[in-house]
């Protein structure tokens, strides 16, 4: 078993994408950089990076971890300048190397720039063999290096007519921030797939993937970057462009059921709020016989609020997170992997023992560490254990920028409600449907919605011009 299915057995979620920010006109952009990706630190934590500008030379710094074992040896302080974009990064795309790891830095007859990427295409493979063919090297196995060759081959003139030229020939989510000697450009993909803000701090413009980084470094949201908008920042202001025709939003669901911190506000609505009425939907239409209810920590101790108000048993804290287990923990070895979940997480005996528990959980991706902590509860005393989920089943793979399993590794692609209940142990076992999920976010029960559910209904947006390819099948050719 290498690395990477130690960690998913350790740790079964859905792994973040990545986390962008930029900024343009402060004296201290790459300080303010650096403590902006502190706040997005959750959606990567394998690799980091941040390149600054002087506005005639540029500066980068990357590498392998957290922040902290990234910039620990005054790195910052060699990053000069008033512009600045950082990285957070997994790998949902391309091994975990310090090649891969952004922002990317290229060198071209017309300009240099910096490009770090949030999100995942759907034709990366395509492009880079026709890219190749037509002579590009590439340095990396990221589909963000397959988007900087794209610019690059658009040749010389203004950088961000040249950006809107190449991201049309992408398919799939992606958030873009491009930083060249004295100019800045946030890119966000035309169904809204991967998320994108604007904020102002004093003079200088910032972008990020979450509002939760404008109030770490203190700027103000302006507004959410329109699916398919390109935002050119430089000394005269922001200047907006539309890159695609307006279509259908179909922005990311999960982004509020698990990703995005609570914190913040993406598409216009509060993470923590639509977490708290998906919890009181879940009581509502899935109630469980129960004493108590505990929510997992930390994504799902909002819906846990929700549900304890609309069912009117009392919320309690009966498992307690180690905050100092990282991402980048070493896998236990085979033999204690079942031993793992307590790691991270232990049930409060006292809380517990001799209740009924209604456990509030985000997702079940495989059901192995579900069925973890219903035994670990159970090893606390817990008379009974109701898992409720605040999402649909979730059936089928991302292609857009989150790592999940593959299809035949996703329990509920395989199994019924009944079936899954058994393996991960539970007394009862109950999911919100799409249309619940949505009448979180105030839609009606068959009205339209601005979402990709893709991983709850097999339904994608896009073509998945990749899998095409894999399949051996020749795909039609988009772009010039």
């Amino acid at each position: 078993m290498d690395s990477v299915e130690k960690q998913a057995a350790y740790d079964d979620k859905p792994r973040e994408e990545c986390g962008v920010f930029g900024i343009f006109g402060h004296p201290r952009a790459a300080a303010l950089t650096y403590y902006g990706l502190v706040a997005l630190q959750h959606r990567g934590q394998e690799a980091a990076g941040i390149t600054s500008t002087d506005g005639s030379r540029m500066y980068s710094h990357k590498g392998l971890g957290l922040l902290t074992d990234v910039f620990r040896a005054g790195e910052l302080e060699g990053l000069y300048g008033h512009a600045a974009i950082g990285h957070v990064r997994y790998s949902t795309a391309g091994s975990n190397t310090i090649q891969n790891a952004q922002p990317i830095a290229l060198a071209t007859h017309a300009r240099n720039f910096a490009i770090a990427h949030n999100g995942n295409l759907v034709n990366a493979r395509f492009l880079r063999i026709q890219l190749e063919e037509q002579g590009s090297l590439f340095q990396t196995t990221s589909d963000t290096e397959v988007i900087a060759h794209l610019i690059a081959k658009e040749g010389a003139g203004d950088l961000a007519d040249l950006v809107a030229r190449a991201v049309r020939k992408i398919e799939g989510g992606f958030a873009l921030v491009i930083l060249s000697d004295d100019e800045l450009i946030a890119v966000r993909d035309p169904f809204g797939l991967r998320p994108m803000v604007l904020g102002r701090l004093g003079d200088a413009h910032v972008v990020a993937s979450e509002s939760c980084a404008f109030e770490t470094v203190g700027a103000t949201l302006i507004r959410d970057v329109e699916p398919g908008e390109l935002l050119h920042i430089t000394r005269a202001g922001v200047r907006s462009v539309r890159f695609a025709p307006r279509g259908p939003r179909r922005m990311c669901t999960f982004e509020h059921v698990y990703f995005a911190r609570p914190d913040s506000d993406v598409d216009g609505w509060n993470v923590h709020s639509v977490r708290k009425q998906l919890g009181r939907i879940l009581a509502e239409k899935h109630p469980a016989p129960g004493d108590i209810v505990i929510g997992v920590p930390d994504s799902s101790v909002s819906a846990a609020a929700g549900y304890a108000e609309q069912s009117g048993l009392p919320l309690e804290t009966g498992l307690i997170k180690n905050k100092y287990i990282a991402r980048t923990f070493i896998q236990p070895s085979q033999e204690l992997r079942d031993l793992g979940v307590r790691l991270k997480l232990n049930a409060v005996r006292s809380v517990v023992e001799g209740k009924r528990v209604v456990l509030i959980d985000d997702s079940i991706v495989r059901g192995t560490t579900s069925r973890r902590i219903v035994r670990l509860l159970r090893g606390a005393g817990a008379l009974e254990v109701h898992v409720r989920i605040s999402s649909p089943p979730y059936v089928s793979p991302c292609h857009y920028g989150i790592d999940t399993a593959k299809e035949d590794e996703l329990i509920a692609a395989r199994h019924s409600v009944e079936d899954i209940r058994r393996a991960i142990e539970a007394d009862s076992l109950e999911f919100l449907t799409v249309e619940e999920l949505m009448q979180g976010f105030g839609f009606p029960a068959g009205s339209p919605v601005p979402f990709c559910n893709a991983c709850f209904t097999r339904r994608y947006p896009t073509s998945l011009i990749d899998q095409t390819l894999n399949e051996g099948m020749e795909p039609i050719r988009i772009g010039g």
